[in-house]
C-alpha cells in the first residue's frame, strides 16, 4: 500500500538544502560511447584468447558501465561501453586478485585479460561465469543474511596503504548529500512506500555521523543487480569496479536492499561488532542507493526502481 506522500514544497521550505536538480544525469542508462557487436567481441577473442573463441557467445546485457556477453558454460566476457567503465574494469583487475582469497562467495575473479585491438579503445576481461539471477528479480532466503555478513567480515580487512580510494564510495555521506538531495524533488512519489518526509529526515540523522571506523577493503557497489542468487542461495557477488578503501558503512547498507528488519540481527553477529554510528551510516547509504535507484530506474528500468523503493521503505520506514 502506497502511504501519503507529504508535500515536497513543505519538505523545500523547512529543509533548505534541497534545491531543485542541476546538472544531474537524466534517469535511466547512460548512452554506450563505443559499439559492441557479437563480430566484434569474436574477433577480439579469435586474437587474442584463440582457445576460447568457438566456444558460444551470447550477449547477456549491458548496465551502465559495462557489456556481458556469456562464453560458453563457464565463462563470461566483460567490455566497458564507457570511458567510466574502462578505468573501472582496470581496477577490478588490479585489486580484486588481492582480496579474493579466504573470500567465502565466489566474486568473477578475472581471468583473463584482453587488450585494445580493431578500434575497440579499452582493456576487458573474460571471468567465470555465476549461475543465478540477481538479487533484484528474486530474494535471498533470510538465512543468507548471516552468511553475507559473514562475507562482508571476511572481506572488511584493513586495506593497503596505495589501495585506490574513492570520492563518492566509502566517503563520508556528506559528500553525497547533493546527489541524493537534488534527486528527491524529482522522484515518483507512486512507485515509493515512504513519503519523501520521511526519506529526508532518516537521510538528515545519517549524514551528520562521524566516520568511527577504521579504513578497510570495500566492494563499493553492494547492492542487488551485483548480488546472484541460486535456488535462494547466494552464489556469488559481482562487478567490483567501485573496489576501494573507506568506511566499510558502505557495504553495510546491503542489510536493508536484500533483507527485512527481522534478519538484521543475524546480518550484524555474523559480521561481528559494528558500532551504532556505522549501522546508522550504513542506513545512509542505503538511502542513497535508493534514492538513486528510483530515479535511474523510473523511465525505463521498472525492476530497478522497485529495487529501490524496497530498500527506501525499509530503511525509512
Amino acid at each position: 500500500m502506497v502511504l501519503e506522500v507529504g508535500s515536497l514544497s513543505g519538505v523545500m521550505s523547512d529543509s533548505p538544502e534541497i534545491q531543485p536538480p542541476r546538472e544531474l544525469p537524466p534517469p535511466g542508462i547512460p548512452a554506450a560511447e563505443v559499439e559492441i557487436t557479437d563480430e566484434l567481441v569474436r574477433g577480439l577473442l579469435r586474437s587474442q584468447h584463440p582457445d576460447l573463441a568457438d566456444q558460444a557467445l551470447n550477449l547477456f546485457g549491458s548496465g551502465w558501465d559495462n557489456t556481458t556477453y556469456r562464453l560458453g558454460s563457464g565463462l563470461a566476457v566483460r567490455l566497458p561501453r564507457r570511458q567510466l567503465g574502462a578505468e573501472m574494469i582496470l581496477k577490478e583487475q588490479r585489486w580484486v586478485p588481492v582480496v579474493a582469497s579466504g573470500l567465502p562467495i565466489p566474486v568473477g575473479l578475472p581471468i583473463r585479460v584482453g587488450q585494445p585491438e580493431f578500434g575497440y579503445p579499452w582493456t576487458w576481461s573474460v571471468i567465470p561465469w555465476i549461475d543465478g539471477v540477481s538479487a533484484e528479480v528474486a530474494d535471498p532466503d533470510p538465512g543468507e543474511a548471516a552468511r553475507l555478513g559473514q562475507f562482508l567480515n571476511a572481506l572488511h580487512k584493513p586495506g593497503a596503504d596505495d589501495g585506490p580510494r574513492s570520492s563518492h564510495r566509502g566517503c563520508p555521506l556528506t559528500k553525497r548529500a547533493r546527489s541524493v538531495e537534488e534527486r528527491l524533488p524529482r522522484l515518483d512519489r507512486s512507485l515509493l512506500d515512504v513519503s519523501i518526509d520521511q526519506i529526508w529526515d532518516a537521510w538528515q540523522l545519517a549524514k551528520t555521523l562521524p566516520i568511527d571506523r577504521e579504513e578497510v577493503w570495500l566492494h563499493g557497489d553492494l547492492h542487488a543487480r551485483n548480488i546472484i542468487v541460486d535456488d535462494g542461495q547466494i552464489a556469488g557477488v559481482i562487478d567490483w569496479g567501485d573496489i576501494c578503501v573507506g568506511d566499510p558503512a558502505t557495504d553495510l547498507s546491503v542489510a536493508w536492499m536484500l533483507f527485512p528488519d527481522s534478519t538484521h540481527d543475524d546480518f550484524r553477529r555474523a559480521y561481528g561488532p559494528i558500532s551504532e554510528a556505522t549501522w546508522e551510516r550504513a542506513r545512509g547509504w542505503a538511502i542513497f542507493f535508493g534514492v538513486v535507484m528510483v530515479d535511474a530506474g523510473a523511465s525505463d528500468d521498472p525492476v530497478w526502481a522497485r529495487a529501490g523503493a524496497r530498500t527506501l521503505a525499509r530503511a525509512c520506514g
